[in-house]
């Protein structure tokens, strides 16, 4: 069922892009066994490098090659040299950023030794393209993932099947009742820059923070609560990244299972901290450059990259203990405000818009006031906050699950309720569908 699922929302979207994911599925799959067999490393490496350059050659061409091209042209073009480069007019596949990074993950892996080689070449297919984590993930971890998709399964029992089910209910109402809310008026403030006031731009830039984390982490928990009522446990991907005290801490805590992949495939093999604090200060600004353009093929995604490794490059320098209890709001604070300066390079669709944005908050436009706005997140924000408080003193993202049973009726009552009189407008696509 998994396989059926994953092959007809690919087939029904252009059956050419099923057929390349099949390609790169056929590709790392041969390699895996190839790298099992071998024994000489010399052989090991160049087996390797063929899944790297075909799932980072197949990713350049569908996902950057108009970006590189154009980037290319403009700088000739600034330096006085006129060039035509070629265009090719290709669609983004769905989940190409996702399944390229499964497959690399388990080729390295398998030559890592960590791993063996899976035989079974569906079973292998199934954990490429599991349909939950296909187009927004989380990231899947060979080392987690097979072994559940290589034993036999039984039905979850009514413990696992009731949290399955809250996690989807919450993942309902982070996407609808906060994201989906806040997406057309987000949108309408940034369409008319200059006509909203500092203040309204900065209520723009805050309903951004919590839209982006409502919409990415509310398809994160309904993935994961699907998965849980089939038997398999995805990789937790937001552990109240909002709650951080410092920008190491937040990357710790947001899209975990990218943070931990460009941790182990990029930033280790780049030497990590093991080369004294200068080489640890450029690792960490280059993995989080291509953790920006992994995002898009755009200079904002990248400027949003080199921000992040910036503030992680300070806060690894300054290393300071971190405060505990209400002596942590003031870090709370301040990281909460520079992630949400760096999702304004990640929101504007080029520069212009977002040094525009940057400059009416810097000089206190004047401007309309977007009361509408304002009310709004004053009840999605502490709505957000109180589900991340929960789940924190709980430990437990569907920590609704162990709640005695008439507060479990009241809040799927409230739950609901909620998701009826916030659903009534245009539905909003999942941001990371893009990526």
């Amino acid at each position: 069922p998994a396989i059926q699922a994953g092959l007809k929302m690919w087939w029904v979207w252009d059956v050419r892009f099923l057929l390349l994911m099949w390609f790169t599925t056929l590709v790392d799959y041969a390699v895996g066994r190839s790298l099992q067999r071998e024994t000489d490393e010399r052989r090991r490496q160049r087996t390797l490098i063929i899944s790297l350059v075909v799932n980072l050659g197949v990713l350049a061409t569908f996902k950057y090659f108009g970006f590189f091209t154009d980037s290319f042209s403009d700088l000739a073009n600034a330096v006085g040299f006129q060039v035509n480069p070629p265009t090719l007019q290709l669609l983004l596949p769905i989940g190409i950023s996702f399944y390229t990074f499964h497959g690399i993950s388990y080729t390295v892996d398998v030559y890592r030794r960590h791993i063996d080689a899976v035989e079974d070449l569906p079973t292998f297919a199934v954990f490429v393209a599991y349909f939950p984590q296909l187009v927004a993930g989380p990231i899947g971890r060979a080392q987690i993932q097979l072994p559940q998709f290589q034993s036999d399964r039984t039905p979850p029992d009514g413990d696992k099947a009731r949290s399955g089910v809250w996690l989807i209910v919450i993942g309902l109402v982070k996407k609808i009742v906060i994201a989906d809310s806040l997406a057309p008026m987000v949108n309408q403030s940034w369409a008319a820059i200059e006509s909203r006031s500092a203040i309204s731009l900065v209520l723009a830039a805050i309903g951004f923070s919590l839209q982006i984390y409502g919409d990415f982490s509310g398809y994160t928990d309904i993935a994961r609560g699907v998965s849980r009522l089939f038997g398999i446990e995805l990789l937790r991907n937001f552990d109240q990244p909002y709650l951080s005290r410092n920008i190491t801490e937040f990357w710790r805590r947001w899209h975990i299972s990218l943070s931990t992949w460009l941790r182990d495939y990029l930033y280790v093999p780049l030497g990590g901290n093991r080369k004294g604090a200068s080489r640890t200060s450029f690792n960490l600004f280059a993995t989080m450059l291509l953790g920006g353009l992994w995002h898009g093929a755009a200079w904002t995604f990248v400027v949003w990259g080199a921000l992040h490794g910036v503030f992680l490059m300070i806060s690894h320098r300054r290393n300071r203990p971190i405060l505990t209890g209400l002596r942590s709001i003031p870090s709370i604070v301040i990281t909460f405000g520079l992630v949400t300066f760096a999702w304004i390079f990640f929101r504007a669709d080029s520069f212009g818009a977002a040094f525009e944005f940057i400059k009416g908050i810097v000089t206190l436009q004047g401007g309309t006031m977007d009361w509408s706005l304002l009310l709004l997140l004053m009840f999605v924000g502490p709505l957000m906050l109180l589900i991340d408080l929960s789940q924190r003193v709980k430990g437990d993202d569907a920590f609704l699950a162990s709640l005695p049973s008439p507060l479990q009726g009241v809040t799927v009552g409230a739950a609901l309720l909620l998701l009826v009189v916030f659903s009534g407008g245009a539905g909003e696509p999942f941001i990371y569908f893009q990526f």
